[in-house]
């Protein structure tokens, strides 16, 4: 399995699918455990992420971080990535052309890692994978699609604007870990289709 992921992560690196792939640094690859039960898919790769070629490794990757020790994970526990896999120019959100482009990767991605949960960040991510909207309204939800559990939370980039959602999103994956935890042990679960 982990020539498989090393072939999609070498595919990403020199893919020139969509326009991005002319105004980016580097593409961004997912990164974490194949093994993990939980992958986490953000909306696209930001500033220092395009510069290190790695996702979530800037302001809001650090907050993420800090809402996943407090949940009770660590970031070699899960598998993190993005439904685009390059920055958008000023950080705009990716088009359609672009998500469509990167599909096929994330969908790879998800044959490979095959998770019991997908978190989902924020509404990009939301309504790519789930034709969602309203994230406030359903975000800390789990919700099933096609055999798939999905989870609804804000996007780490959005406390930089409203710090109040910190504790949103530590509360949000706390709970996200003890639904994990009844799926584990064969407790029932409150699911939304």
């Amino acid at each position: 399995m982990p020539s498989e992921i090393d072939d999609l992560r070498k595919t990403v690196i020199s893919c020139t699918s969509c326009e991005l792939s002319k105004s980016r640094t580097n593409a961004v690859p997912g990164s974490g455990s194949i093994n993990t039960e939980i992958m986490f898919i953000g909306e696209a790769p930001g500033r220092t992420e395009d510069i290190q070629g790695m996702p979530f490794v800037g302001t809001a990757g650090k907050i993420l971080s800090e809402a996943l020790v407090y949940a009770g994970f660590t970031r070699e526990d899960i598998y993190i990535t993005n439904i685009v896999k390059c920055r958008p120019p000023d950080n705009r959100r990716p088009n359609k052309q672009e998500m469509d482009s990167c599909n096929s990767y994330l969908q790879k991605e998800l044959k490979i890692i095959r998770p019991k949960i997908i978190c989902v960040l924020g509404n990009t991510a939301f309504g790519s994978l789930l034709n969602g909207n309203a994230i406030t309204k359903n975000r800390g939800k789990i919700i099933k699609r096609n055999e798939q559990l999905y989870f609804v939370t804000i996007h780490p980039a959005a406390i930089l604007y409203n710090q109040d959602l910190r504790q949103v999103l530590k509360d949000d994956l706390k709970t996200l870990a003890d639904i994990l935890d009844k799926i584990k042990k064969g407790i029932p679960i409150e699911i939304n289709e």
